[in-house]
């Protein structure tokens, strides 16, 4: 099939860098938030950051000048680059998204069967447009632990694992049984969104008890095992994946996906046509503006950060989400007096550095916005309808659900100005519900001035959502632009908070 490529120009950074062409390749390599993460490890160690364990003191590890990162549950991660002149109390230049997107689980027991079909017994996580799923070609993909030795001891391994095949359907029903459906399309969500695997009769494996366990009768079992939970051929496939044999898995969390591969699109490739954009969109565009600036020349007074929490769906609640300790941990170990005069660390103390540094410091809460709906126009505020193409949204709510305020809003709008970067506005219209982010968490919790913005889409929380491919430069300019000049814009009184 010929494809035409009528962009007008290629949007291309300073590295030769084709961003759109790179963010769909990261988008079908990141079908879960394990998979992400890894892909943001994968970029940092590249630029030559070094990877940190929570677990180890860092005090002897850390040095100016140079990027680490940590993960926490391998599906959030802080990545952030110590400025040559940076020393404790100075601020923290941070940029936060978050790595996960609604989705259907496969859930703990899974196997079902019906009218001689294989089903899939699937949770859903997040608030998804769940008829969006039906008629889809769904892989899997997730995390698998299992032992690396099937005879001898518990010696564990994790994995990641992609099934890059459509193995499972969501049917609708004909319209010939629905006659009503184009009216309104409802279902039960438990036992009318169960996903098709396969045809009974051509099971190749027939479902039974794990054989290593039959061998061991008198042996004590908690919980049954994988290939008794699931349908022996659903587990044996993921084996084959690994190379490894399907007793060896103690279990696995699997996520189904859509199979149809992130794409451009539109007459000009103005567009990204894929799931997850909600919020891979900004885990993108915050790893390479963050690689970026550790390559500049300029001697920094701050820490640039990038943090990709995990559960933001769910609100945010979790050991590896925005809720919990994670970033405030990260930002107490380096609000050290490690570069200070003996005396200077006498005096100070790292509780008071961390309080000196939380309030020079900017939290950019960076998730997807909503872009104006041409067949939807109705629904938005007549004065704020945000253009996919047109920059970066700032996003504003009078109940707190953002964090914007004046002084932030004046602080991205004059790095906005040095960058030439197109800069749009976003209220929700007094006759719908506002949404929120990790925005108004991380400013409860740090006390952090914090602005709510990101890159505008439709369809969001759908399995395929369109974004704009000139957005992303132009957000990662914006960032860039916050990395290097946000917190001295901040110091030298240009914006009082």
């Amino acid at each position: 099939m010929l494809r035409l490529h009528l962009r007008k120009e290629s949007k291309m950074d300073v590295n030769n860098v084709e961003y759109p062409e790179e963010f769909v390749k990261f988008l079908n390599a990141s079908p879960t938030p394990f998979h992400a993460v890894k892909n943001i490890k994968d970029h940092l160690l590249q630029h030559n950051f070094q990877q940190l364990r929570e677990e180890e003191n860092w005090f002897s590890i850390l040095d100016q000048g140079k990027g680490y990162f940590v993960t926490r549950n391998d599906s959030a991660i802080i990545a952030f680059v110590v400025g040559k002149q940076y020393v404790g109390g100075n601020p923290f230049a941070i940029v936060g998204a978050h790595t996960d997107s609604p989705v259907l689980k496969i859930k703990p027991i899974s196997k079902r069967t019906n009218e001689k079909y294989d089903l899939i017994g699937v949770e859903c996580y997040g608030g998804g447009i769940w008829h969006s799923w039906f008629d889809a070609d769904l892989a899997l993909a997730g995390r698998v632990i299992y032992r690396k030795d099937s005879t001898e001891g518990y010696q564990l391994e994790t994995k990641l694992v992609d099934l890059k095949k459509p193995l499972l359907k969501i049917p609708t029903l004909a319209i010939h049984l629905d006659r009503d459906v184009n009216q309104k399309f409802e279902f039960d969500k438990e036992n009318q969104l169960l996903p098709i695997a396969g045809l009974q009769a051509k099971q190749v494996n027939a479902d039974a008890h794990c054989p290593a366990q039959e061998a061991q009768s008198d042996t004590f079992f908690s919980i049954k095992s994988v290939v008794e939970r699931h349908h022996r051929d659903l587990v044996d496939m993921v084996a084959k994946e690994l190379e490894i044999k399907s007793e060896q898995i103690e279990d696995f969390e699997l996520t189904l996906y859509d199979h149809k591969a992130s794409c451009l699109g539109g007459l000009h490739d103005e567009f990204v046509f894929s799931g997850r954009l909600d919020n891979l969109t900004s885990c993108f565009t915050g790893m390479y503006s963050l690689t970026d600036s550790i390559q500049e020349g300029k001697d920094s007074r701050c820490v640039k950060v990038l943090a990709c929490f995990d559960h933001e769906e769910i609100g945010s609640s979790s050991a590896q989400g925005a809720d919990s300790n994670f970033l405030p941990s990260v930002l107490e170990r380096l609000a050290i007096p490690k570069w200070h005069s003996q005396t200077d660390t006498e005096a100070l103390g790292e509780v008071n550095l961390m309080k000196l540094a939380a309030r020079k410091s900017f939290f950019l809460s960076s998730d997807v916005a909503h872009a104006v709906h041409p067949n939807y126009a109705g629904k938005y505020e007549v004065n704020h309808k945000p253009m996919i193409g047109s920059g970066p949204v700032i996003k504003i709510n009078a109940n707190q659900r953002y964090m914007t305020n004046t002084p932030g809003l004046v602080l991205v709008k004059a790095l906005a100005d040095r960058a030439k970067i197109p800069l749009q506005l976003f209220v929700v219209s007094n006759t719908s519900p506002c949404g929120s982010t990790i925005g108004p968490i991380i400013a409860s919790k740090t006390g952090i001035q914090t602005l709510d913005l990101g890159n505008p889409v439709l369809s969001m929380h759908s399995i395929r959502e369109t974004g704009g491919s000139d957005d992303l430069q132009s957000q990662i300019e914006l960032f860039r632009e916050f990395y290097q000049n946000g917190t001295e814009i901040l110091e030298s009184g240009y914006v009082k908070t």
